[in-house]
């Protein structure tokens, strides 16, 4: 061999003749049975293999391969792994020259073929495994870098490699002992064909350019579906973690693009199959933080609410299609409320990945996608309508509580464009009690900004709240011009929703968080006194009733009202507003207990009847309040004078058939946006006549207008046409004669210093000067 070796080196030109004769006695060896033969001209093939680097080695490669491929070939597994090996060891020669006609086609297919080998003896069926891995991770090597070889990433040949390693990454899960990294794995774990499958695919992920992604994936996608394993998705989740964690990071988003549209392919799956997808989805947008997103974020959203949409369809039709059966119908809507809620959470994760002002242009995104009562959004009639409407409202609003919780903004206004305030308030207006604590929840969200929510979860009237170790901040210049802008629309907001008798025990824990976590968050000295304001208005709700709530509604706002009072008076350190509150609580406690929060926000309330006999020391009274905060520098005129919510367009949108709101008229004195301006003015002395005359009027005046246009429309459809020209014709010239009259003030000259310029005779004379000729001041001149 040192001989065979040392000619070959100092005659590299009879390389290629020494390779033909050694194929040829090898093939000869193989048909013949002689494998010490064969192994004998393998082992001198490698040795020159090795050893000789010079540019003629092309020709003895051809001869090569050609011997591996003849053993490759074989039914003998023997064989087949001692020319796997050979290969292996070809692979990792980097050669001097590139060659322009070497093929590996063959190669890949028959490692493929060895990666699914299905021998009957287990260790054999093992070690041609392996070698068929190895096989296809030499074959990567030998042509990934090198542009003149065989482009490896064509479909062609991924659609192989790539199912090859994820059929024997499969047995992954069957493997209790596997450790959790391949570096802390023993030496027998790392001879599996499983842990070699592993590191293969990541090395080729590894080097997979950018327009080779799309390539890799897709088999990996056509792999899950054709053995059906997204629905238990722990070894599609495994996948995508390796393929993740291994491509390069400026990649990540082309594969979520890719998961996306295999989404959207699956529309009409079995929804478990979608869950999956979506669940794996979620995954790998955990991961994809860690690079690039994106630029198509907004379409990665606009993907997951159509596949919503489509689920909460299916769920109410029971059927993919219209002419299916609906015989599986309980089985489907429980499998669709499993996916939709796999896409709620996708959401969320896949929001909190990206920055801040890509998250509020998602969630103004999502809420425009809430079906509305509004004049721009059409709401689907009839019952079926009803319902999808509801269940799209439910879900979208999920998906955003989802967004807003992981949202951390310290400006409010940029956090809350008016746009989405407005449209989110609204819904807020809804009769749906779900859908009105979803919105609250929201809104909590946003406005807490340091992790006070927790501490409010439960409503109680503490004595002391320094046990509560809140995080209190001085309220900001963005937060004051935030609360002068929407403030008022806040706290109307609030005030209807205490009005809802079918509020429960979640409602009001959220309208207590919300109040509490405004006055920590976002007040300053004019926001608390509208808030104490605001509480008492609830509590006079309440107390006049005349929106005839349950006992349990109006024991539960009274307990709202104290319970919000006891905190805000140990805020505002003012020692004489703590005294009233505590005097007044103690007096429930005496009197009233089932006005206490202890006693009304329980499992099983404490209730009382007879509520509209209760004597004034158990109420809060607001001239009281006024005098003790006025004492200490509040503005006692604004106390003084009761809360009265705006009437806006949305009562009108709003389903609500109660006349006091729909009729409610502003009287308080501050308006929303200019309160000066509306202090100066003094306000309209308001009577019954002047109600009545206001509500007369105004019926008037539209049925006037609306006759008025019925009778020019009816004109213009049955008049006679020479009628209708006549009467055109007219406002024409009279529309003329006005342009003539203009025409000619325009044209007349500028006057004389002395006035008007005045012929002999005293009658004035009006002269065309061109514009040319006129003299203009020096500062006129440009």
């Amino acid at each position: 061999m040192e001989k065979l070796t040392f000619y070959a080196l100092s005659a590299p030109e009879k390389l290629d003749r020494i390779g033909a004769y050694l194929s040829e006695r090898l093939i000869r060896d193989v048909s013949r049975h002689r494998y010490g033969y064969v192994c004998i001209a393998m082992e001198a093939l490698d040795q020159l293999l090795m050893a000789c680097h010079c540019q003629s080695i092309n020709l003895f490669v051809e001869s090569f391969l050609k011997m591996v491929a003849k053993l490759l070939e074989s039914e003998k597994p023997n064989l087949q792994i001692l020319g796997t090996n050979s290969f292996v060891k070809f692979a990792n020669i980097e050669e001097d020259t590139p060659s322009y006609h070497r093929s590996y086609d063959f190669f890949v297919s028959r490692f493929s073929e060895m990666c699914h080998s299905s021998h009957d003896d287990l260790d054999i069926r093992t070690k041609i495994r392996m070698s068929g891995i190895k096989g296809l991770q030499g074959v990567v090597r030998k042509t990934v870098n090198d542009e003149l070889q065989a482009n490896i990433w064509d479909p062609q040949h991924m659609d192989k490699i790539v199912p090859s390693l994820l059929f024997n990454l499969q047995h992954v899960e069957e493997a209790e002992s596997r450790s959790p990294s391949p570096l802390q794995a023993t030496e027998k774990e790392k001879e599996s064909p499983t842990e070699l499958a592993e590191r293969c695919l990541r090395e080729l992920l590894g080097r997979a350019a950018y327009g080779n992604i799309k390539n890799a994936i897709k088999p990996v996608l056509i792999h899950l579906d054709n053995h059906s394993l997204w629905e238990p998705k722990i070894f599609a989740t495994c996948c995508f973690r390796i393929i993740m964690y291994s491509i390069q990071p400026q990649h990540s988003h082309l594969v979520i693009q890719q998961l996306l549209g295999h989404l959207d392919a699956n529309s009409k799956s079995a929804a478990t199959v979608r869950a999956g997808i979506v669940e794996v989805l979620s995954e790998a947008a955990v991961i994809a933080a860690s690079g690039s997103v994106g630029p198509t974020v907004l379409e990665v959203f606009n993907t997951l609410l159509r596949q919503l949409r489509l689920s909460i369809d299916y769920a109410l039709t029971g059927s993919y299609d219209c002419a299916a059966g609906v015989s599986t119908k309980i089985i489907k809507e429980h499998e669709e409320r499993m996916f939709q809620e796999a896409v709620i959470k996708t959401i969320g994760s896949f929001a909190s990945t990206l920055p801040t002002y890509q998250q509020s242009e998602v969630m103004v995104f999502i809420m425009n996608k809430v079906p509305l009562p509004s004049t721009q959004q059409s709401i689907e009639a009839g019952k079926a309508g009803e319902n999808r409407n509801r269940l799209t409202q439910i879900m979208l609003l999920k998906s955003l509580l989802q967004v807003s919780v992981g949202f951390q903004c310290s400006n409010m206004l940029t956090a809350l464009p008016s746009a989405f305030l407005d449209r989110l308030l609204s819904a807020a207006l809804m009769e749906d009690a779900e859908i009105r604590l979803f919105v609250l929840e929201i809104l909590i969200s946003f406005i807490d900004r340091h992790g006070n929510r927790q501490k409010f979860s439960t409503i109680s009237t503490i004595s002391d709240i320094s046990v509560l170790k809140l995080k209190v901040d001085k309220c900001s210049r963005q937060d004051t011009v935030f609360m002068k802008k929407h403030g008022q629309q806040l706290y109307r907001h609030i005030y209807l929703i205490c009005k809802e008798e079918s509020n429960v025990q979640s409602h009001y824990e959220a309208l207590y968080s919300m109040l509490m976590l405004i006055s920590i968050e976002l007040a300053n000295e004019e926001v608390v006194v509208d808030l104490i304001r605001l509480v008492l208005a609830v509590q006079e709700i309440a107390q006049i009733n005349e929106d005839n709530l349950t006992a349990y509604n109006r024991c539960a706002l009274f307990a709202l009202g104290a319970a919000y009072l006891n905190l805000i008076s140990q805020l505002t350190t003012v020692p004489t507003f703590c005294q009233h509150i505590h005097e007044v609580i103690q007096m429930r406690q005496k009197e009233a207990p089932y006005l206490l929060p202890e006693d009304v926000f329980v499992e099983r309330p404490r209730l009382s009847k007879s509520l509209d006999r209760l004597g004034p020391e158990v109420f809060f009274w607001q001239s009281k309040i006024s005098e003790v905060l006025g004492g200490s520098g509040y503005n006692s005129d604004r106390l003084s004078t009761p809360y009265i919510p705006q009437l806006t367009d949305e009562d009108r949108l709003s389903k609500r058939k109660s006349i006091g709101e729909t009729i409610s008229l502003q009287v308080e004195v501050e308006s929303r946006n200019s309160p000066e301006r509306e202090q100066r003015a003094p306000a309209e002395e308001i009577t019954y006549e002047t109600l009545k005359k206001a509500i007369v009027d105004s019926v008037a005046v539209e049925e006037q207008e609306r006759e008025r246009r019925r009778q020019v429309v009816e004109k213009f459809q049955k008049a006679p046409f020479e009628e209708i020209a006549a009467h055109c014709g007219a406002r024409a010239t009279l529309l003329q004669s006005k342009l003539n009259q203009i025409f000619e003030i325009t044209i007349r000259p500028p006057p004389s210093p002395s006035g008007t310029i005045t012929a002999a005779y005293g009658q004035p004379q009006n002269h065309s000067i061109p514009v040319y000729e006129m003299k203009f001041p020096d500062l006129c001149v440009y």
